[in-house]
Parts: C-alpha cells; sequence; structure tokens
C-alpha cells in the first residue's frame, strides 16, 4: 500500500461504512427513500405544531399533539409487527407509506380548503402514527433479507442517520418553509418527499416472512412473540438496557428549566441543549467505519449504555454551557452506538418468522420509553431539584445496567459470528 493510500484506508475505516449502499441496490432505495421521507416528515412534525398553535394559542393543545402520536404507536406498534410476520412485508411497507403520502395531501387539501380544525390535525397525526407503526416493522425486518450479516452493523449505522438528520434538517427546513410560503407550501414538500419512499417500496421483491411448514398463511400471533422474547436472554438484555437509559436518565423534558437556572439563557438555549444530543448521534453515525469490526455487541452495548448514563450524570454537574453541550453531545453518540448494535442483534439473531414482531416490541419501546422518563425527571425535579433528577438519573442508569450485566452475565459475551438470541 502506498503511503497516500494509507491514510485514505485509516479514513475509509473511520467513516460510516457506505458498502450496503454499494452492493444492494433494494436497499439502497429502501434507505434513500426512508431517509427523504424522515426530513418531509420532521417538517410536517413542525408546521403541525405551528398551525396549531396559531390556531388555538394554547400550549396544552400543542402538547396534545405528541399524545395523538404517542398512543397509535404504543398499540399498533405490536400489532403492526404481528402482521409484518404474517403478510408479504413489501405490499405491507407499500400500503402504509402509500396511506401517509395520502394523508400528507389531506394536510395540503386541508391548507388550500382554509380549513383550520385542529381535530383534523390531531386526527392527522394520529393516523400517521398507525402507518407508521405498521411501515417500521416491516421495514425493519426487510433489512435482514437484503444484507449479509456482517453488513447489519453498517446498515444500522446508516438508519440512525437517517433519523438524526431527520430531526435535525427536518424542522429547521419546515420552520424556514412555513415562514416563507406558509404551511401549505410544507405540507406540499412533505408529500413530494414521500415518493421517494413510495419508489423505493414498489421496487422492492416480494418478501413473505419465511415461516415453518404449515403456518404459512396462518395469522402471527402477538402473544408468541412476546413469549419467544421471554425465553430468549440476549434480546430481552437489549430491551432493558435501553429502558436504563431511556427512564431513568432521559433530562429532555429538564431542558427548558436548566437552560434558565444553569446557564441564565433562554429558548435559544434550550434548543442547543435539545440539538445536542442529536448532533453527537448524527456525529456517531456519521464517524461508525469502525463497528463493522467489533463483534461482542453485547458488551458494546454494555459500554455504550453506561456511557450514555456517565454523560448525562456529568452533564447534571455542569453550569459552562458549552461543557455541557459536549456531554449531551458525547451521549448522543453513546445512543448511536447502542441503537446500531441492539438494532442488529434483533435482525440477525431472531428468526425472519418472528422479526416483525420484536421490531414491534422495539417500537413500543423507543416511543414509550423516553415519555417515561420525561414524567420521572420532571417529578424528580419537581420534588428535589434539576440536579438530583439529571446526575442521579445519570447515576441510577449504570448502576442499573451494572446489574444487569451481573445477573445476565452471557449477554457480555455475545458473539456477532454466532449470534445466539
Amino acid at each position: 500500500m502506498t503511503e497516500s493510500a494509507e491514510p485514505r484506508a485509516r479514513r475509509t475505516h473511520i467513516l460510516a461504512d457506505l458498502t450496503p449502499l454499494r452492493t444492494s441496490p433494494d436497499y439502497r432505495r429502501l434507505w434513500f427513500g426512508n431517509t427523504v421521507s424522515w426530513i418531509g416528515q420532521g417538517m410536517t412534525a413542525l408546521a403541525v405544531s405551528l398551525q396549531v398553535y396559531d390556531i388555538t394559542g394554547s400550549a396544552f393543545s400543542v402538547g396534545l399533539i405528541g399524545f395523538c402520536s404517542l398512543v397509535p404507536l404504543v398499540v399498533f406498534g405490536l400489532y403492526g409487527g404481528a402482521v409484518a410476520d404474517t403478510v408479504d412485508r413489501r405490499k405491507l411497507g407499500l400500503f402504509s407509506a402509500t396511506g401517509s403520502f395520502v394523508l400528507s395531501l389531506a394536510l395540503v387539501a386541508a391548507t388550500v380548503a382554509g380549513i383550520e380544525q385542529v381535530g383534523l390535525l390531531y386526527t392527522v397525526v394520529a393516523l400517521q402514527a398507525v402507518c407508521f407503526a405498521l411501515n417500521a416493522p416491516a421495514r425493519s425486518s426487510m433489512i435482514a433479507r437484503l444484507l449479509p450479516a456482517e453488513q447489519l452493523p453498517a446498515a444500522n449505522a446508516l438508519t440512525t442517520m437517517t433519523s438524526t438528520t431527520g430531526t435535525l434538517v427536518g424542522p429547521m427546513l419546515g420552520g424556514l418553509i412555513v415562514g416563507w410560503w406558509g404551511y401549505r407550501a410544507a405540507y406540499t414538500v412533505d408529500a413530494v418527499c414521500f415518493t421517494a419512499s413510495l419508489y423505493a417500496m414498489w421496487r422492492m421483491p416480494s418478501m413473505l416472512p419465511d415461516r415453518k411448514a404449515g403456518e404459512a398463511g396462518k395469522r402471527a400471533s402477538v402473544l408468541d412473540g412476546l413469549r419467544f422474547l421471554g425465553t430468549r436472554p440476549n434480546l430481552r438484555m437489549t430491551f432493558f438496557t435501553d429502558l436504563c437509559a431511556m427512564v431513568l436518565a432521559h433530562p429532555r423534558a429538564l431542558f427548558p428549566v436548566v437552560a434558565v437556572l444553569w446557564y441564565g439563557g433562554d429558548a435559544r438555549t434550550t434548543g442547543m441543549l435539545v440539538a445536542a444530543p442529536a448532533l453527537g448521534a448524527l456525529l456517531g453515525g456519521v464517524f461508525s467505519g469502525w463497528l463493522g469490526r467489533i463483534r461482542r455487541h453485547g458488551l458494546a452495548i454494555l459500554l455504550a449504555v453506561g456511557s450514555w448514563g456517565t454523560a448525562i450524570a456529568v452533564f447534571g454537574l455542569t453550569r459552562n454551557l458549552w461543557l455541557g453541550l459536549v456531554f449531551l453531545a458525547l451521549a448522543g453518540c453513546a445512543d448511536t452506538v447502542s441503537m446500531v448494535f441492539r438494532n442488529t442483534m434483533l435482525q440477525a439473531a431472531v428468526p425472519d418468522e418472528m422479526r416483525g414482531r420484536l421490531q414491534g416490541v422495539f417500537i413500543v419501546v423507543v416511543a414509550g420509553g423516553p415519555r417515561l422518563g420525561d414524567f420521572l425527571a420532571g417529578s424528580v425535579a419537581d420534588l428535589a431539584s434539576p440536579a438530583v433528577a439529571v446526575t442521579g438519573g445519570g447515576v441510577l442508569c449504570v448502576t442499573g445496567v451494572a446489574l444487569l450485566a451481573l445477573k445476565w452475565r452471557a449477554f457480555a459475551r455475545y458473539d456477532a459470528r454466532d449470534p445466539q438470541p
């Protein structure tokens, strides 16, 4: 290898591994379509919040948007996973993506007609959550069929970049478009963005679940999926560790409070605190090339979640804004590492006939865990102080992960070369 080639190889090993995009045209279309639609959905999420506030002038009414989204995600998450283990996942993905596209068109039509009804906006948000709950298990289950096992960490790192890009870029573009051209333009752009997801699903090959002989065509049972999870300790640990982070050490609800009390800031400071973990998560995805060389996925998850808890605990002790932002970004980066390996285990160690249902459980945990964390952090901060809530939560997260690791020691020995659920 020449001198100039060596630094190039090192950069390749550090930066995100693009091998899945190069080797699988189907995955490439799926990833691109999902990335574009995530940005569009981020735009719409902000636009709906702004429109609800314009109509009502009520912060409570804006908060109800999250409730309208959360309940369908929790209720239909498990059901969507069971459907993904019953029918052709391509058709399910295409059907649910079409539903999201039609709902975006409904928002466009409402603005064109001059309809300003909060109930309509709530209904559209709830139905969008239903479509997502049906689409996500099908889409995630497809990845393990499109790529070899050794490319799954790279693919999941690219997926985290999709979600964090949508979280960061979507609302920013949405705010600009609403400010310049109004709600109709934002909803129209979202509808156009969804055509990328529709095209990706349309070009996907048929992908029926690989079920046992005699079970083809039978409706997959949610309870069977939960029973399967109950007897697979390594898979259970992926959820337990995530709950430690999202429930015990999730200070997001306190950002408006600490922005004022700790840093003497305002809404702009709160925005910086909110953006820091997402930016850290995005950087974690950009510099994720080394993740593909890790084989001890269980140990990596334990260290990543422990790092999240540690970073949150130290953030609770800082009173310098820039130092606090650094630790929040480090927490976001650790979350990316954890997310990559948890997703990889759910794809590689789960038989295809169960992947949809396990992804459904994943949706419920990801949707519900942070909301419980918000409630816990707010309650502790009210009873004690924000510092106790944040730092104490980080310490509890690290303690919880350590106790889980001692209870189920085999999880740290999980080897990607022999994935055992």
